[in-house]
Formats: structure tokens, C-alpha cells, sequence
């Protein structure tokens, strides 16, 4: 179940990092409403990597939730902010999705 939780605050660092390049686009209310998001999505990731961190390792579980935040994070990049896709960029994210798998597996919880 705690894994389930990590990743769930993994996605909502994603969620925050989103509203954060949201923000930055935005002016008057709209951006108001991306800096309201940012500190609810922020609030829940920390939240949520605290409760999982209660079972888990906490070197594997931090090293896990920034791997799926980074990864996605490049990834709403890539699809939503019109970031480059380039080879090397891919690359490194399937190399970092394979460290994240490989964490999982060797962990003990």
C-alpha cells in the first residue's frame, strides 16, 4: 500500500511542477489560480511522501518519488510546454524509469 502512496505523491509532484510552469504563463487570476494549485499539489506530495516514508526506506522512497516526478515532469515538458524531445533527452528518462524499476525491485518493504 505505501508504494501505492508514493507513487500517488510522485504524481502529484508532477501536479505541482505543472501548475508552477502554468503560473509562469499566466497573468491576473489565471495565474492565481496555478499558485493556489501549486501549494495545494506541493501540500499533498509532502504529505503523502511523509506517509509513505513511514514503511519504506527513506533513501529508496525519496529517490523513487523525485524519479517520478522528474520523469514526469519532463514528460508534461515534452507534451504540454512544447520542451525538445530529443534523443539523449529519451534516453536518459528510460534510463531513469529503469533505475526507479530497479529500486523497486531490490527494496525489502
Amino acid at each position: 500500500m505505501n508504494w501505492i502512496i508514493l507513487v500517488i505523491a510522485g504524481l502529484f509532484e508532477v501536479a505541482f511542477t505543472t501548475c508552477l510552469g502554468k503560473a509562469k504563463e499566466s497573468t491576473g487570476a489565471a495565474a492565481t489560480g496555478w499558485w493556489i494549485g501549486f501549494v495545494i499539489t506541493v501540500t499533498m506530495s509532502m504529505y503523502l511522501l511523509y506517509r509513505a516514508t513511514q514503511t519504506l526506506p527513506l533513501g529508496t522512497a525519496y529517490a523513487v518519488w523525485t524519479g517520478i516526478g522528474a520523469v514526469g515532469t519532463v514528460l508534461m515538458g515534452i507534451f504540454f510546454f512544447r520542451e525538445p524531445a530529443t534523443f539523449w533527452r529519451l534516453f536518459f528518462i528510460f534510463l531513469l524509469i529503469g533505475s526507479i524499476i530497479g529500486l523497486k525491485v531490490v527494496s525489502k518493504h
